[in-house]
């Protein structure tokens, strides 16, 4: 999946693709790359980050929308305001991608009454503005899959089939370096909840910690993350350097495939 943030402060590429030009040439260059779903947002949700009003963030992502209705691959919306999913629903969206997991009044009702989009479900500790304050948890890996199995299963008996659910432990949205840590380590733990699993790590400030790379230089660390996450069960992955990670999966799964036509156990 190719992150087009539409935003003037997203942590990592705010502003790059704030214009309908800009954002069509970088949705048509990550499909050169070979992306399989490009991930449309209007609303930076990096920690410190504040609201955006829904009629602003409907304005940056609209026209955008409208400009890419012929694109040859699937088009998610990362939202969690429900006047935009369902825009962009009847503009050809086929994902919403929520980090509040549909918990907005009328978010919900979007996704029931649209029985052909996908679904992902993410994890976060409090909001944007403040939840990178002192996360805490007992045990971040128990708790993070009780509570996505407890969203899934609110989601489901309302009415949203299973089937079109995907998964996010939300790394970095209100956890420490430590807890994104073991969240990666355990990330085997979340396919036991039947639903694919989807992974954002790439440019994370986590990765910052770990190698002391600023924002800009922190590709190697991305693809690290983004084949340790493939190897441990991850369906979808969001990054912004599609070519770099596509490239990394495929040795990846040359070698897999290779070791089982040789008989060697993983």
């Amino acid at each position: 999946m190719g992150v087009l943030n539409v935003t003037p402060d997203s942590f990592s590429d705010g502003g790059q693709h704030a214009t309908v030009q800009a954002a069509v040439a970088h949705a048509h260059r990550m499909v050169e790359e070979g992306v399989d779903i490009i991930d449309i947002g209007g609303e930076s949700t990096r920690p410190g980050a504040s609201p955006v009003p829904a009629e602003e963030e409907m304005a940056r992502v609209v026209p955008v929308l409208q400009a890419l209705r012929n694109l040859p691959v699937p088009i998610s919306i990362d939202t969690s305001e429900p006047a935009l999913m369902r825009a962009a629903l009847d503009l050809g969206a086929a994902i919403i991608n929520d980090v509040r997991s549909l918990r907005r009044p009328g978010a919900l009702d979007v996704a029931r009454s649209s029985p052909d989009c996908g679904v992902v479900l993410m994890h976060m500790s409090g909001e944007p503005a403040t939840m990178q304050r002192e996360p805490y948890y007992a045990n971040v890996v128990g708790e993070v899959l009780d509570w996505l199995a407890q969203r899934r299963d609110s989601v489901v008996a309302a009415g949203v089939t299973a089937a079109r659910i995907a998964l996010d432990p939300g790394f970095g949205f209100g956890k420490t370096q430590g807890h994104n840590r073991q969240l990666l380590a355990g990330l085997d733990r979340l396919q036991a909840l039947g639903h694919p699993v989807f992974v954002g790590l790439s440019r994370k400030s986590t990765l910052g910690e770990l190698t002391g790379r600023a924002v800009t230089n922190r590709l190697p660390a991305s693809l690290a993350a983004a084949l340790i996450a493939a190897q441990h069960g991850a369906r979808i992955i969001r990054v912004h350097d599609v070519a770099a990670t596509r490239d990394v999966i495929a040795v990846w799964q040359a070698f897999a495939a290779d070791r089982h036509d040789l008989g060697v156990a993983s």
